[in-house]
Formats: structure tokens, sequence, C-alpha cells
């Protein structure tokens, strides 16, 4: 979000005139002040004045405008020093102070900070889904035990798979590598059903 901004025209129409778009300024932060120049260049000083001046300074107080230009002066404010609002003005002045304005700012508090739990840093890892063989694997070690006949599937899946491998091993032909991996599916497919 971008800091909150008051404009200032300078010498638009005349020389040594300070037109502001607005005489007043609510804000919650830092802000900027814009010079804009117009017809002739101009000398500016700036200064605040009352209570904004405890929390907030200016980058700089004299400024030179050139015309059809502008001239940006940061104002750096300190509102988490502040627990209730605070009054005062930024002033700016031309022709050796034959003209001035005062722009009347207020700071409130800016919103509370929020705690960030370290924990949230962290990445979080979620493990992979077992495959078949390893929920299998892990029912039996766990003594979970597994029924008949899911013992009865996975025996004949067993016999299957090396019953095409020694096939494939002894033809060794692309048809026996395709009918290979269609049992392995097949085994495959039936483990991850009988354990759904």
């Amino acid at each position: 979000m971008s800091p909150a901004e008051v404009t200032v025209h300078v010498n638009r129409g005349s020389t040594n005139t300070l037109e502001p778009a607005s005489t007043a300024l609510e804000t919650d932060g830092s802000f900027r002040l814009s010079l804009t120049g117009h017809e002739s260049p101009a000398h500016v000083h700036c200064r605040l004045d009352g209570d904004l001046e405890r929390i907030a300074s200016l980058a700089g107080a004299n400024y030179y405008v050139e015309p059809d230009s502008v001239t940006t002066v940061p104002v750096a404010v300190d509102a988490d020093a502040i627990d209730q609002p605070v009054d005062g003005c930024l002033e700016i002045l031309t022709g050796y102070g034959s003209e001035s304005v005062a722009i009347d700012v207020t700071v409130v508090p800016g919103p509370p900070g929020v705690d960030v739990d370290e924990s949230l840093a962290e990445p979080t890892r979620t493990e992979p889904e077992p495959t078949p063989l390893e929920q299998v694997v892990d029912r039996m070690t766990n003594g979970s035990g597994l029924d008949s006949g899911t013992l009865a599937v996975l025996a004949l899946g067993m016999v299957a798979l090396a019953i095409a491998t020694l096939t494939t091993a002894s033809i060794a032909s692309p048809v026996a590598t395709a009918g290979l991996g269609i049992v392995v599916a097949g085994v495959v497919v039936a483990l991850f059903l009988l354990l759904q």
C-alpha cells in the first residue's frame, strides 16, 4: 500500500503562491508532500509544528521547485510510538516567508502488530500414500494380521508373478513381456481392492 500524500501547487497563476489540494490529512504512518511546480521556479521551506514535530521528521527543510515538475518531500512518521491520535501541522512557505500554508495533520495509531508463530515458517511434510504391497507388509509386521481371503489372493498373486517371470525369461519375446506386465498390474489391482 502506498503512503498517504498531500499535494501543494507552487506558483500556479502567479509568483509566490501556494495552493494546497487539501488542508487536512489523517494518516497512520509516513506520508509524502508533493510540491507541484507551475509557471516559475520557487524556493520552498517546509517545517513541522505542534505535537507532530515529536513523532515525525522531514527529509530536508528547503527545496527548489522547478516549473512543470513535482518535488517529493518524504515525511517519516513513527506511529508505533503513540497510542492515541497526535495533531500538528505541516507548514509550507515560499517567497522568503511572504506566502505560507498550513496543512493540519492527524496521526492515528497504526493497527496492532500480529505475532506470528515461528512454527508457521516450517514447511509441512506429508507422508506419501503407501502402496498396496507396503500396506500388506505393514499389516503383517504390526500383528494386525490378514484374513484368509487376502492371504489366498496374495499367495496366488505371488505364484502368478513367478510363473509369468519364468515364462518371460524362457521365451524372451515382447508378447511374454507384455503378459508379465499385465499379471503384475492385475496383482497390484487385486491387492489394492482387498485393502480398501
